[in-house]
């Protein structure tokens, strides 16, 4: 039997951990749930194996015994919120390792709340801001039932509560900002470069161009109105040059 102290492992390894395509996609989903070592990963994997197995097994068994053991599995699944309720067996047998993480206490909590990565929801949990109903869980890969869900919460006067609303705000902000961007179109000035639509932008160019001309107009005139000005302008210049001309003439 062994000692309690020292119970078997709860997780096994991959036949062939060196593979580069397994590696590649054991990274992508260390990554993506925030996981911290790979042995998380390894146990969820073995967890997701027995529960095929179970599942298996019944399959292999006559109707009568099927009937009084299928019910059983598919209630202890529905209760963790890995098949819907009315699933078979065939349901389970499509199970995928990212089913079985998404209901770790890391991912409700990186779903329900403002948290930008997986790894800051993680510090939130191992460093006790995270409650399930009235009690203070700091396990990141606890298991949350489909009761429990809608009790998770942050502690009460935590400091993650401003940086949660910053984080909402930011993610509120920035959506908002896009659909400001592509609905101003209609209302920006012609010629405007945050202007998103390219035809509005081209018409407002064609209308400036047909106004150039009637405004231009009046300031091609305006020559020809000043040049009585310009004639009396050059009189009297010419009369200024022929009085210097002649004032060395006058000198006695």
């Amino acid at each position: 039997m062994g000692d309690p102290r020292y119970p078997r492992r709860a997780w096994r390894k991959p036949k062939r951990p060196l593979n580069y395509d397994l590696k590649m996609d054991e990274l992508k989903t260390l990554g993506g749930f925030g996981l911290r070592t790979k042995r998380e990963l390894w146990k969820a994997r073995t967890e997701l194996s027995r529960l095929r197995q179970q599942a298996r097994s019944l399959l292999a068994l006559g109707e009568e015994a099927r009937g009084e053991r299928e019910p059983v599995l598919i209630r202890s699944l529905e209760r963790i919120g890995l098949v819907k309720p009315g699933s078979g067996l065939d349901d389970v047998l499509n199970l995928q390792v990212n089913d079985v993480l998404a209901r770790r206490l890391q991912s409700i909590v990186m779903q329900k709340m403002a948290f930008r990565t997986p790894y800051q929801a993680r510090q939130a949990v191992v460093h006790g801001h995270i409650m399930i109903g009235e009690r203070i869980v700091d396990i990141p890969s606890y298991t949350v039932t489909v009761e429990e869900e809608d009790s998770v919460r942050l502690l009460p006067g935590s400091p993650l509560e401003e940086m949660l609303e910053a984080n909402k705000k930011l993610a509120e902000s920035a959506p908002s900002g896009e659909d400001e961007g592509g609905e101003g179109a209609a209302g920006a000035e012609p010629g405007d470069p945050g202007s998103a639509d390219g035809l509005e932008r081209a018409g407002a160019a064609a209308q400036d161009a047909e106004a150039a001309p009637a405004a231009d107009a009046p300031a091609a005139d305006a020559p020809a109105a000043d040049a009585p000005a310009a004639d009396a302008a050059g009189g009297d210049a010419a009369a200024q040059g022929d009085g210097a001309e002649q004032a060395p003439g006058r000198a006695p």
